[in-house]
Formats: C-alpha cells, structure tokens, sequence
C-alpha cells in the first residue's frame, strides 16, 4: 500500500493523464482510493522486486511524499496469526 501525500493533486492529475501510471515492467496498479480533499491518495500496488517500487516512486517524488506499508490480504492474515491465538 502506498499512502501518497500530494504537494499538489492538479499537477499530480495533469502528469496522470498525459503520461498515465508511468509502470515499470513487474509492478502491477490494484486499485486507488482517494481522500474527499484530494491531498491523500491510498495506492494498492503489487510487486515481487521492491525496486521497481522504488523506480517508479522517483518518478513521481516531485508532486508527493511516499509512505510505503506492506500489507497481505485479511485471509492471509489470520492464516499466520491463528496458531497464535
């Protein structure tokens, strides 16, 4: 999961639709939600090379700042916490 906080949501817009999500080979977009005052922006991204993570964050580092948090789906979850309960 990617929590972005846009420095300014207009220009984040503006480079979306003309270059679109600007992916490198082996990250994959899941979904987006954005916040109702367009200065968070929650990002479900797929990889299995943290770095094509980073290649892509630096090409959007000028309009936000990244926090990055890993994250398994619920099912996942409870799998590896249920012989602890």
């Amino acid at each position: 999961m990617i929590i972005e906080h846009f420095k300014d949501p207009l220009l984040v817009y503006r480079r979306l639709r003309e270059h679109d999500r600007m992916l490198p080979e082996g990250l994959t977009y899941v979904s987006s939600w954005v916040a109702a005052t367009f200065k968070l922006c929650f990002q479900l991204m797929e990889c299995e090379d943290l770095t094509v993570l980073q290649e892509w964050l630096l090409q959007w580092q000028d309009l936000g700042d990244y926090e990055i948090v890993p994250v398994v789906e619920s099912a996942q979850a409870r799998k590896v916490i249920e012989p602890f309960l």
